[in-house]
């Protein structure tokens, strides 16, 4: 595979933009042609030599329909590069009026202004920022931190791969007789035919039965902390509300230790694209976001155990400190954040059931969707995590297909989602539908399901290779005490919903707070919140106000505890 690429199609300002573009030389081969066709030869050229594109870079310059033939006609060749249009600053205002619904729709990713002289680095940051995304979903690692050995690539070795993905981590499979194969397991013989054995960069090797275990190795487990030790808050999820209380609470001075079950971000990790977070004009992954908020978290002190969900809480009521279970050991604490969000809904059909890890996933699972290149894929669900699924699978997939059981979409997923979704050749909307059986190919990997009319009873049966499921929101709060009262949903309840026979002189809970002192609640696990990244990210942080005051009115009443 050689180097990667950057196809600049300008008709006038090519110098100037060889220029810009020169600094980018030594890791991509960067090319410069003047219109749709020489750049769709290019791209094929490239593809053929073995130099996959990552970015287009179009001037304005061109006349606008042949403008929107290059854009369109680059995303044929190469639907996986990003794209990027540039401005010169004599025509930059009226094209940021033509062109804001091209990037709104999704067809390019951004419109900049075309560098003003050397060392313009708000341009060169966007253009980073695409090249990072770019290698982190599109190209094969450079680097791998993790290479997995296995003569096949099973549904476990997918569950690691999907979850390094999440977490940020290149990773590559190899099989044991391959050059790299040979020499991982000449540091673990003893492992030899126990697959799939995991190798890293920090050091270890062996086998690898479990995403659990992987978890453990990658980010040590709660036994780790001193039992002697009561922490100010333990934070139970790592999703948007559950890293927003870490940071802020962290740099609070609040000692704080947050628990996730799988990998950091929780379901917003796995989104491919978010681009209505404040802030982010260009959009940003959940698993980058998510990365970046670990970061900032560990900053300021917080400590992160993943791998080992919340069995329990032994909660304390005289002015003593609560505990939390795991499997992996107690962590001892004033304050406790429930924020664990949610899982998605099992489909309930046994065959389809039978092939999950097969072509069947629950989630995004993005690294399974670069597997399903030229295929047809299907998307349950009707949220804006099912639109960012299907926007990432249409750069692999021949075609997507959202099922849905609303007559469309409008009722559950953002405006400008919907937008994308309808500029997007490769993806049909199918409202009034939902997946009622499926089956496997002979090498039991998904190959067909029965899609069926609601209104009608009418069915069809399609060639799909890739189901991803992403359907409603079901709370797993069975760990939670008798005291934390939860709706007829499973959702917490906190504040003015908790029954008024439970308020105190009258006066109603904190509107995070929880039906047990010293335990609250934020993100989708609580009853009422609005299931979007920044709200959870919101209740997260203001959440931090209340547990401080709980946290000092503790360590008042019981100074040594």
């Amino acid at each position: 595979m050689g180097k990667p690429a950057i196809v600049i199609a300008s008709a006038h300002h090519g110098e100037e933009l060889g220029d810009a573009f020169a600094r980018y030389e030594q890791e991509y081969d960067v090319r410069l042609v003047g219109d749709e066709p020489a750049a769709k030869a290019s791209a094929k050229e490239l593809l053929a030599s073995g130099h996959p594109v990552a970015l287009f870079v179009v001037d304005t310059d061109h006349d606008q329909d042949k403008l929107y033939a290059l854009i369109g006609g680059t995303r044929k060749v190469v639907p996986t590069a990003r794209r990027l249009l540039v401005s010169h600053i004599s025509r930059f205002r009226v094209d940021n009026a033509d062109f804001r619904h091209a990037v709104a729709a999704g067809k390019v990713d951004a419109l900049l202004l075309m560098p003003q002289g050397p060392r313009d680095e708000e341009f060169h940051g966007a253009v980073g920022e695409m090249l990072n995304e770019w290698n982190a979903t599109v190209a094969t690692p450079v680097v791998e931190n993790v290479r997995i050995i296995t003569p096949e690539k099973d549904v476990l070795t997918r569950e690691l791969l999907d979850y390094l993905a999440r977490v940020g981590m290149p990773a590559g499979v190899h099989h044991p007789d391959s050059e790299v194969g040979r020499e991982v397991m000449a540091q673990c013989p003893e492992d030899e035919g126990r697959w799939p054995v995991v190798s890293s960069l920090a050091g270890w090797c062996g086998h690898c039965p479990s995403v659990r275990a992987l978890a453990n190795q990658l980010y040590g487990r709660p036994d780790e902390i001193d039992v002697d030790e009561v922490v100010d808050l333990v934070v139970v999820g790592a999703g948007p509300a559950g890293l927003a209380a870490s940071v802020y609470a962290s740099s609070e001075g609040l000692a704080t230790v947050c628990l996730e079950a799988e990998a950091i971000g929780g379901q917003a990790g796995t989104s491919s694209m978010i681009r209505n977070y404040l802030g982010f004009p260009r959009g940003i992954s959940g698993m980058r976001l998510a990365q970046r908020a670990r970061g900032q978290a560990l900053r300021f002190g917080t400590r992160f155990f993943t791998g080992w969900p919340a069995t329990g809480i032994s909660p304390c009521h005289d002015g003593g400190h609560h505990i939390v279970h795991t499997e992996g050991g107690d962590v001892h604490t004033r304050a406790v954040l429930v924020a664990t969000g949610v899982n998605y809904r099992r489909l309930g059909v046994e065959s389809l059931e039978d092939l999950v890890g097969n072509g069947v996933y629950y989630g995004a699972a993005m690294a399974a969707a670069r597997e399903l290149a030229g295929d047809h894929i299907v998307i349950v669900g009707g949220g804006n995590s099912a639109g960012q699924a299907a926007i990432h699978a249409a750069r692999f997939a021949s075609r997507v297909t959202i099922a849905v059981r609303r007559p469309d979409l409008t009722a559950t997923m953002s405006s400008y989602l919907i937008n994308e979704i309808e500029w997007n050749p490769r993806i049909t909307v199918r409202g009034s539908t939902r997946v009622v059986d499926g089956g496997p190919d002979d090498v039991r990997h998904l190959a067909w399901l029965d899609l069926e009319d609601v209104d009608s009873g009418e069915r069809e049966r399609v060639e799909a290779r890739g189901l991803f499921l992403l359907i409603g929101a079901a709370p797993e709060c069975s760990w939670l005490p008798d005291e934390v009262l939860r709706d007829e949903r499973g959702f917490v309840l906190t504040g003015r919903d908790i029954p008024r026979e439970l308020w105190r002189e009258e006066v109603p809970p904190e509107d995070l707070a929880t039906s047990l002192p010293g335990i609250f609640a934020g993100g989708d696990i609580r009853a009422g919140s609005m299931k979007r990244v920044a709200s959870a990210t919101g209740e997260g942080a203001s959440v931090v106000s209340l547990v401080h005051s709980w946290v000092e009115g503790q360590k008042a009443v019981a100074p040594t505890a």
